[in-house]
């Protein structure tokens, strides 16, 4: 049998875990308060939240949408954060849409560790473009998926089209 690897995945693994705490500031507070979006793969930054690609991604494109305030669910959002990330969900899927050209979506928010929550203590919603027969035994017999472009390519192409879609949505005078 042949071996196929994804040495990308051992820097997650091997990464220090710290155990969700009050005061503890996630990976997501500090993509936000860092300005090298390109390094973090950041494609879109509002007021309120901010867009990102995953760095272990389940599909190609997949990204998510982040508060900058570190809450645990929705209950933690103001109205104008809620509406604010909703928006650039919403956006995120328009812009993945013109650049990937994928055949459906997953949006979706895991709260709690039980349910799926890999970062508990900072909310987020996952947007994963997803293709006819895209399940395939990789991910089942392997554990691994195949991302067929580099994310630095992939974020390059959607902050490119997240300009042009929030453009055309911005308050004509």
């Amino acid at each position: 049998m042949d071996s196929l690897h994804a040495p990308w995945r051992i820097d997650y693994i091997l990464a220090p875990k710290s155990p969700a705490q009050p005061g503890n500031h996630s990976l997501f507070a500090a993509i936000a308060a860092s300005s090298d979006d390109v390094a973090n793969h950041v494609v879109a930054r509002g007021r309120t939240c901010y867009a990102v690609l995953n760095t272990y991604p389940y599909n190609g494109g997949h990204l998510m949408v982040v508060p900058y305030r570190q809450v645990p669910g929705l209950e933690g959002l103001a109205d104008e954060e809620l509406l604010e990330l909703m928006r650039m969900v919403r956006d995120c899927q328009a812009a993945l849409h013109d650049v990937m050209k994928p055949h459906g979506f997953n949006v979706g928010i895991n709260l709690g560790v039980v349910a799926g929550a890999g970062i508990v203590e900072h909310l987020h919603v996952h947007v994963v473009p997803r293709w006819t027969g895209d399940a395939n035994f990789m991910p089942v017999i392997a554990q691994t998926s195949v991302v067929p472009e580099a994310l630095h390519d992939t974020a390059r192409k959607l902050r490119d089209a997240l300009a042009r879609i929030r453009g055309s949505r911005a308050p004509q005078p």
